[in-house]
This record gives C-alpha cells, structure tokens and sequence, in this order.
C-alpha cells in the first residue's frame, strides 16, 4: 500500500541542517497495524509527516499504490498529540470541520458524524466546547474527525500520551476495536513499549537520530482477546525493552 525506498530526510531548523532519517526501506501492508518506536529525537514524526505527505524527502522515493506520493492523500487521515481542536467551535464543529472544507452537503455530514458519535460516546457533548472537555473527551472528538474522513490510513501521533493510565488503556482498546471494525489500515507513533505492543501488530524500532530502521519485529497475538493480560503480551514488552536498551551497531 505505502513504500518508503531508501528514504533520507534532512530539513533546515534556523541555521542548522538537521539528518533526521536515514535510509529507510519499509512497506506498509493494507489493513495492517503499525507501530513505531524509538529514542526521543530520532524522526518518528517526521516519518509519519513524510507517510502523510505533509513533508518530501531529500533522497529516495515514497509511493502509495505504486505511485509517487507527492502531497497529501485524500484517503489519509492524522491525529495529532495536541488534539488539533479549535477552541471557538463546538465538538459537531470541530468533527465536521475536515467534511466542511470538503464541502460536503450538511445533510451528508449529519449522515456520516451521527453514527461516529454513537460509536465513540460523544453524544452527550455535541454542543459543549473544548474548554468544557476532559482530555478523553477531546482526544474521541480528534478521533471522530479522523473517522469522519472515512480514511483508508489512520496516521497517530503520540494521540494518548497526555491522558492518565486508566483514560489511555480504554481509549486505546476503542481504537483498537474500531480500526479493526473498519478495516483501517493504522500508523501510530508512541514512547510507550505497552502501547506499541498493544496495538502494532508489527513494531518498527528506530534507531538514535539520524533515525534508520533497528528491525521490524512481529506481534502476531495483537488484537487477540484478553491479549493485555496475557504472557506473551508480557514477553513481546520485554522484548521490545531489550532491543531498546541494546547498542546501535547495525541494521536489519
């Protein structure tokens, strides 16, 4: 669906040249979940922002159906850490807003957000603003408006890492239940090794900046019912943990 080959990314902050990411080959399979994790600092957000077209590489190309990805994909969709919400509009403004400057008919809005607010609970708080919100609240609203895209891609960034423990688990498995439902294919980018087993079903590690692909590593009991309380839940962490805390000498 999506190929990155032998991209590099270096970008200019004031005076100084910044090598984010270095040589990545990756492929991401339709209707797969991903996530990706590494050191602070090491350009998993601009990996995500290049999945988006939101960035261009300096070297290598990216393709989206075996075709040049050259700009922002109508069939994507990112949430970021922050939210993203404005604070004038309500939570039916705010999850309408990617469908309005789509110009799509009011009557066909009210068709496709009504049932995205039942699925996420947001029923209740369509006329309140983001000030009257708690931070659950405002992270289902970011989700909704992703939703209402109808996205093929849902790109994630750092979406739950504000929330408390209990906030982040249960909307984490919501997510979880809902990408399946749809059959969305997910990206999402995480300093959490819990969160990057709970919901990838392939974990991309990177390394320390300039970032390039450590592995890919496989987590085929993702998704599998009770899968948090289960060992090898436990066992795909500590995994994960090792290769983390591992020295950087090469790459696979």
């Amino acid at each position: 669906m999506l190929s990155f080959n032998h991209v590099s990314l270096t970008y200019t902050n004031g005076k100084t040249e910044v090598h984010a990411l270095d040589d990545i080959n990756l492929k991401i399979e339709k209707g797969k979940r991903y996530a990706v994790i590494g050191p602070s600092g090491c350009g998993k957000t601009s990996l995500l922002f290049l999945m988006a077209g939101l960035l261009s590489p300096t070297e290598g190309e990216i393709l989206l159906y075996g075709k040049q990805l050259d700009g922002p994909y109508r069939g994507m969709a990112l949430i970021l850490q922050e939210y993203g919400l404005l604070p004038w509009k309500t939570v039916w403004e705010n999850a309408a807003l990617g469908l309005a400057l789509r110009k799509v008919p009011q009557t066909e809005v009210n068709c496709i957000l009504e049932p995205v607010f039942k699925e996420l609970d947001l029923t209740e708080c369509l006329n309140r603003y983001p000030s009257q919100l708690s931070g659950g609240q405002k992270q289902r609203v970011a989700l909704a408006r992703a939703l209402a895209l109808q996205p093929e891609i849902l790109l994630m960034d750092e979406p739950l890492s504000a929330l408390d423990a209990l906030t982040r688990e249960n909307l984490q498995k919501l997510i979880l239940e809902i990408i399946i439902k749809h059959k969305i294919t997910c990206v999402l980018v995480t300093h959490s090794i819990e969160e990057a087993v709970f919901l990838g079903q392939e974990i991309i590690i990177l390394s320390a900046r300039p970032g390039h692909i450590r592995t890919v590593v496989s987590n085929p009991a993702q998704g599998s019912e009770g899968f948090r309380h289960d060992l090898r839940f436990h066992e795909k962490c500590t995994e994960i943990r090792s290769l983390l805390e591992a020295p950087c000498n090469d790459r696979q």
